[in-house]
């Protein structure tokens, strides 16, 4: 066996390097799929970024809406003082007070009208003898209005009828809008009155009226 190795050692050697050959080509001509190769995973470093949270703003506060205190007179079953909601009118402040009596004259009235606070609302009866008031703002308004009185604002006692106006005139009983404007006329096409009774000068206004008129009325 020896023998036959060492004549025949150059054969074996060219066919191991003839293999090794064809086995280094075949590797180079197929080269490995996919799923046969390893892979070495590299774990990754992930950057992190901080979420910043940003302070939400307080939300203003809204006022809450201040209540009414009204006072309501005349002929209304109960008068007194209410509290009402804010948008309230005199219907509400009405029914607030039981509702209005038989005699109530609520033609005289203007229901829808929006009230403000501390406001004296007076409903007047049919047998009052009220004169046409002048249309004030948030007060006393004329045609079918309430008599709306506000705390800061009363009713004077007394009417100067030498420099009294059309507004303060018509708060006068018995006295409207067309004796009033007379009286100012009389006064520039006649001057001064120089007596409370020279104001019967002026046509429309006789002794009864007067009468009415006397205890809230002075010629200075």
């Amino acid at each position: 066996m020896n023998d036959w190795l060492d004549k025949n050692r150059f054969v074996i050697f060219a066919i191991l390097a003839l293999a090794t050959i064809v086995s280094i080509g075949w590797i180079y001509a197929h080269p490995q799929n996919e799923s046969s190769r390893v892979y070495i995973e590299v774990p990754t470093i992930e950057t992190f970024t901080p979420t910043v949270i940003l302070p939400t703003e307080t939300p203003t506060p809204t006022g809450t809406p201040t209540p009414l205190r009204i006072y309501i007179s005349g002929e209304v079953k109960h008068p007194d003082v209410y509290t009402l909601p804010p948008k309230s009118i005199i219907k509400d402040a009405i029914e607030a007070a039981g509702g209005a009596t038989a005699d109530a004259n609520l033609d005289m009235v203007n229901l829808a009208q929006e009230l403000s606070d501390q406001q004296h609302i007076h409903i007047p009866a049919k047998s009052d003898d009220l004169p046409t008031p002048p249309v004030v703002e948030g007060g006393v308004r004329s045609g079918s209005a309430a008599i709306v009185l506000p705390e800061a604002t009363p009713t004077p006692l007394k009417v100067n009828i030498n420099t009294a106006t059309l507004q303060e005139l018509e708060l006068l009983p018995g006295i409207g809008p067309a004796i009033a404007r007379r009286i100012i006329d009389y006064r520039v096409e006649n001057g001064r009155f120089n007596t409370v009774e020279d104001i019967m000068n002026v046509r429309g206004i006789g002794q009864a009226t007067f009468e009415k008129l006397k205890p809230n009325i002075v010629a200075r």
